[in-house]
């Protein structure tokens, strides 16, 4: 049995956005000294300067809610914005181990904490004594993600079998502004961290378990499954665990097998998806799929059997407007199984005809596209094109930016590989090599601006809603607690962490890019002057920028029509109508912009390879007059070309001419050398793959 009764708040202390993953997760406590409870400690928060232990009581859930109401939280925010609701505190309750009947062995515990950054148990000594075990710190679900499992945690210290045992738990609680949103908005001054840690004993005798929460299973069409890739969540709870061989029992009559994409360990404690890959030769019509999975441990072998439901669709339904959208799946990275959601077009393509792009759909932060349905019922369904809705590997994602970034583009070759698999769909697929039109809102609005501005050659069209224009300007850094120790020149080389962040620094490269840019006239989560900045941004950099701007008066935030309307289809139909015209050389000429080479494409037909300085901004100007193409660089070291769209045969880089008459092949990479620039076949190159990262 297990108790966690009242718990003790310390706080608030301030900080700035997701700082608490680099700051010690109890401070201003030190573990090295008995903490008492009855002492003061400073705060640039409370009035005088000082703030004390206060109590807060858990349900029976485990849930508990920490205020502060006596601070001025209103003449803070007047000065410092709602940054200023940022803050951390340290939380303290105690666990109690009650020994069961009949215990042989201490239990092992899954500790589940919600919305808390992190946590650590300690023993508690007699006398207030001191533990010489320095503190674990465990993780939190902070960012309460959906599919999160409890944490497997052993106890610092065996509890006794024959008494209860006390232990002090310590847990980092930090109010995240992107994770629990203005308290205005439900009627508060002061904001309330919303924290749950829930403990449970879990036998290790049991070995092995199924996460059914981890599967991923896709949609099937007329029989056929809509992508390759199966997953099955398995967790060990004791012992290392090798799955040998995956099977469908029973009569092999319906055309349908499954293989291990490769064997997988599972070390105690550890959870994994394991990767399937499947074979159809004929339709599958069943609503159930049974799946037998083989291992061993040691000398002990094992059978699990699952049963996976599958959800069967008709292509007939592809033409009717109240179809659900189909879930996919593919393997990401080669091995991860991944499901993403698409939308048919109501036609196929006619023959002889280029099908149309599809819509890349990328959604907010912290909506689960797979059980919230909101966001594909937005989506407006087209004529001709598919609507691809990535999950960003999960609800939160990565903003859209690094492995995000990859499995959202991800989604269209797997889209492509699928239809192109299936004979009945070929008159569906996609374009070789498609460009996209791109679409989000919130932080899917931001992803909107960040994909389209580092790979802007794979894109048509932009129309990103109501999306900040970077994170340091949604939530300021100002009330930083590390930059009261750091050294300035070292946290501005920190500071280029936030550079994928800083949409505005690339819009150079989406001066041609047609962009319809929405936002809501009252949204009260990100201010509606972040699009109009971006908007402004864009028209510096060339007052003709091919940019509209659409703002909806008395609009919140989200409403479900910001993307089924007349003025988004009408820009749709718009762009997709142009395909059709040839592509033609901008004439006023463009600027590249580039901060990291291996997460950047090319504008134009030209991308920068290589830098001088890794973690800084490179630019390429080109402009063309009389025919000579002119190029200026700025900490750029080598870049590339297409031939076939570059209407030229001589450059002139930083004032040195290059011939390209030499070269044979469509692409050609210019290399800056000691001697000057120079030009080689690109074919002829070896690029070594850039790690991803500032500094890579």
């Amino acid at each position: 049995m297990l108790d966690l009764p009242l718990h003790k708040a310390l706080g608030p202390f301030p900080i700035h956005a997701r700082e608490q993953h680099f700051l010690s997760p109890s401070f201003p406590l030190d573990f090295a000294s008995p903490i008492d409870f009855e002492k003061s400690w400073s705060s640039s928060y409370a009035d005088g300067g000082q703030v004390s232990w206060s109590t807060a009581y858990s349900d029976a859930n485990g849930n508990v809610k920490i205020a502060f109401p006596d601070i001025r939280w209103n003449a803070l925010r007047a000065t410092e914005g709602w940054a200023a609701l940022q803050h951390h505190s340290v939380l303290h309750t105690t666990l109690t181990v009650h020994p069961p009947d009949n215990a042989s062995q201490a239990p092992q515990l899954l500790f589940d904490l919600k919305q808390g950054t992190f946590f650590t148990i300690l023993p508690r000594l007699p006398n207030n004594g001191l533990s010489e075990l320095a503190p674990e710190w465990y993780t939190g679900n902070v960012y309460n993600m959906e599919r999160s499992l409890p944490q497997p945690v052993w106890l610092p210290s065996p509890p006794s079998l024959n008494s209860s045992t006390v232990y002090d738990v310590y847990v980092s609680g930090d109010y995240e502004i992107r994770l629990f949103g203005s308290p205005h908005l439900e009627g508060r001054e002061y904001p309330v961290l919303d924290v749950t840690l829930s403990v449970q004993p879990e036998s290790p005798a049991v070995g092995l378990i199924h996460e059914p929460s981890h599967d991923i299973v896709c949609d099937f069409v007329d029989g056929f499954a809509f992508g390759d890739a199966l997953g099955v969540g398995l967790r060990s709870v004791s012992g290392w665990w090798t799955v040998t061989s995956a099977s469908i029992p029973g009569p092999s009559d319906h055309g349908l097998t499954v293989e291990l994409v490769n064997k997988s360990r599972l070390a105690p404690g550890q959870t994994r998806i394991l990767p399937l890959r499947i074979h159809q030769t004929a339709p599958f019509d069943r609503d159930t799929l049974g799946i037998q999975l083989d291992l061993v441990s040691g000398a002990v072998t094992a059978q699990v059997f699952i049963d996976f439901n599958i959800y069967q669709q008709s292509q007939s339904q592809w033409r009717e407007h109240a179809t659900p959208p189909i879930r996919a799946s593919y393997f990401f990275a080669e091995s991860m199984p991944t499901i993403f959601l698409v939308h048919s077009p109501f036609s196929q393509t006619p023959y002889g005809e280029t099908p149309k792009p599809p819509l890349l759909a990328t959604h907010g932060a912290g909506v689960d596209i797979i059980e919230q349905s909101f966001w594909a019922e937005a989506l407006p369904r087209q004529e001709r094109s598919w609507i691809i809705m990535p999950t960003g590997l999960t609800s939160w994602g990565l903003d859209w930016h690094g492995p995000s970034a990859q499995e959202a583009w991800s989604t269209v070759d797997a889209l492509g590989a699928i239809l192109q698999r299936n004979p009945p769909w070929h008159s569906w697929k996609l374009a070789d090599n498609t460009k996209v039109v791109l679409l989000g809102h919130s932080n899917g609005g931001q992803g909107a601006w960040y994909l389209a501005s580092r790979y802007p050659d794979r894109v048509v069209a932009v129309i990103p809603a109501s999306g900040y224009i970077k994170a340091q300007s949604y939530v300021p850094l100002t009330l930083s607690r590390s930059a009261h120790f750091i050294d300035p020149s070292l946290r501005a080389v920190l500071e280029t962490a936030f550079t994928p962040d800083d949409n505005d620094l690339f819009l150079s490269n989406l001066v041609d890019t047609p962009i319809f840019a929405i936002h809501g006239g009252n949204d009260t989560n990100v201010p509606t002057w972040h699009t109009r900045e971006a908007v402004s941004l864009l028209k510096t950099w060339s007052p003709d920028a091919n940019v509209i701007y659409h703002e909806d008066p008395g609009e919140p935030h989200w409403y479900p029509k910001v993307f089924a309307n007349d003025h988004v289809q009408g820009f749709l139909d718009s762009v997709l109508v142009k395909l059709q015209a040839p592509e033609t050389w901008p004439t006023k000429g463009f600027t590249l912009t580039v901060s990291n080479p291996a997460e950047s494409g090319s504008l134009h037909g030209w991308r920068i390879m290589g830098l001088h300085v890794p973690g800084r901004i490179a630019r390429l100007t080109v402009q063309e007059e009389a025919g000579v193409i002119s190029v200026s660089t700025q900490n750029v070291k080598s870049f590339s070309l297409d031939r076939r769209r570059t209407p030229a045969l001589s450059l002139v880089v930083d004032d040195i001419d290059i011939l390209l008459t030499q070269l044979h092949g469509n692409v050609a990479r210019i290399e800056s050398r000691t001697n000057g620039w120079q030009a080689q076949e690109a074919a002829n190159l070896i690029n070594v793959p850039q790690k991803s990262g500032r500094l890579a």
